[in-house]
């Protein structure tokens, strides 16, 4: 008889999503829920907390299916200029304006990779503003300020 063997890469991944969509749908459930065509504020993030459990279990199922690679070392480079840009960019939209957060929110994420250099960040930050620009303000006529108080001498 063949042992069950884990994938613990995917298992660790999946218990993660079950344990945060948990978290999310009980926090949900201290909100109104209402029903699906007179939805409260706790509706969509149950569904959506609902949903992660269901994919964490999935990929826990798939788990046990085939056998990984095994865990390697974290990416703290990637965790260290990732996961705060998002922040930075909440911090600094209104005072900056969103020319210059995007930029410097594209900036600071580039260097997540050891294979960014300078010149590459700025090209690449340069052409995701302008994409963004061009996309949210122009195209959609989204009104949000371009450059903010914090840029104007």
């Amino acid at each position: 008889m063949k042992s069950l063997s884990f994938d613990r890469t995917n298992l660790a991944c999946g218990l993660i999503f079950i344990g945060f969509g948990l978290f999310f749908a009980i926090q949900s459930l201290g909100m109104q829920i209402g029903t699906a065509f007179r939805m409260g504020p706790g509706y969509f993030p149950l569904v959506l907390a609902c949903i992660l459990v269901i994919l964490g279990a999935v990929i826990v199922v798939g788990s046990a299916t085939a056998e990984g690679e095994p865990l390697g070392p974290i990416a703290w480079r990637g965790m260290l200029l990732i996961l705060p840009a998002p922040v930075f960019f909440g911090l600094t939209v209104r005072g900056l304006g969103f020319v210059p957060a995007l930029f410097c929110t594209a900036l600071i994420a580039s260097f997540a990779s050891r294979r960014m250099s300078l010149a590459k960040a700025l090209v690449l930050s340069a052409l995701l503003t302008a994409f963004s620009v061009a996309v949210f303000s122009y195209g959609l006529g989204l009104p949000f300020q371009r450059f903010g108080p914090w840029t104007r001498w």
